[in-house]
């Protein structure tokens, strides 16, 4: 059997879900979507993927299945509530999660998979929505080695950056890591755009000013125009970016790491959360950072 000759079940057609769903089926690959809403569905069933009304029919009729949620509540509902890809998967089968759920979330849904004879892998990804279409974003995986090699194919259709970071819920450190990073670098730019404002510069000019020295980011790059402009349509939400933090600091808790600086990213998030402007991309922060400021 060739790789492609396996149907791929896939639960979650979000903005990233859509997508990689879509890749995979330029791939060549068969593939059985669900998702609670109808539209996504539809488009991807015009672009010429089967369905399926619940993640149990999914997994019935799948080899592998996938899951690109939103939260760990969300992963749960789906794998082993009722009608949930538990009641529909045999022994042998391969169980991807894509969401960012944290480590001990998803070696819990692992345990009671491994009841079934069914192995978990998680794989959750780092980059934007253009990211996904293009397939250039970062998968961090964790699960069995052999059992990832097995599946590679479908991570290489998927994302440009693929590594294997160690066992399952390893992928879940490194997102969360990569998400710790990516909140401080945009808070600390929105920090110094809003200085900059208060002493008169011209953001624009700071911008290009520090481009290409030590502060070079990859928020300098891919956000500053847009923070510096006050457009903040999502390529990854706030409200996203708050649940990833409190995993972080949950999971440093539980890790007894310390994390003086995402503990506070995580109150700037959750403030931006209150405030109602969750559905912000995370640079949005910018906004919060403007109305301590008193800058309009």
């Amino acid at each position: 059997m060739s790789e492609t000759d396996r149907t791929i079940g896939f639960i979650g057609l979000g903005i990233m879900g859509k997508p990689a769903a879509k890749n995979l089926v330029d791939a060549g690959y068969e593939l059985l979507v669900n998702d609670v809403r109808d539209e996504p569905v539809e488009e991807l069933e015009a672009y010429g993927a089967g369905s399926r009304a619940t993640p149990r029919a999914v997994a019935a009729d799948s080899d592998v299945v996938i899951t690109f949620l939103p939260e760990g509540k969300h992963v749960r509902e789906v794998v082993l509530g009722e009608d949930g890809v538990i009641e529909g998967v045999e022994s042998g089968q391969v169980y991807i999660d894509m969401s960012t759920i944290g480590s001990s979330a998803i070696r819990e849904v692992a345990e009671e998979l491994k009841t079934e004879g069914v192995d978990t892998i998680d794989a959750p990804v780092s980059g934007s929505e253009e990211g996904a279409k293009e397939a250039w974003m970062s998968i961090m995986i964790g699960g069995d080695e052999g059992t990832v090699e097995e599946h590679r194919d479908l991570f290489d259709v998927m994302g440009g950056n693929v590594v294997r970071v160690g066992e399952t819920g390893a992928g879940q450190v490194a997102k969360i890591c990569n998400n710790m990073i990516a909140a401080a670098e945009v808070t600390s730019l929105a920090e110094a755009l809003v200085f900059a404002e208060k002493a008169g510069i011209d953001q624009g000019n700071l911008v290009e000013a520090i481009r290409g020295g030590a502060a070079q980011t990859w928020a300098l790059d891919a956000r500053a125009e847009d923070m510096i402009a006050g457009e903040f349509d999502p390529g990854f939400f706030a409200s996203y970016m708050y649940k990833d933090l409190r995993i972080a600091t949950s999971d440093g808790e539980e890790y007894g790491a310390p994390q003086l600086i995402t503990s506070t990213n995580h109150e700037l998030y959750k403030s931006l959360e209150e405030q109602g402007r969750g559905d912000l991309d995370f640079a949005g922060v910018m906004a919060l950072y403007e109305d301590l400021a008193g800058i309009e």
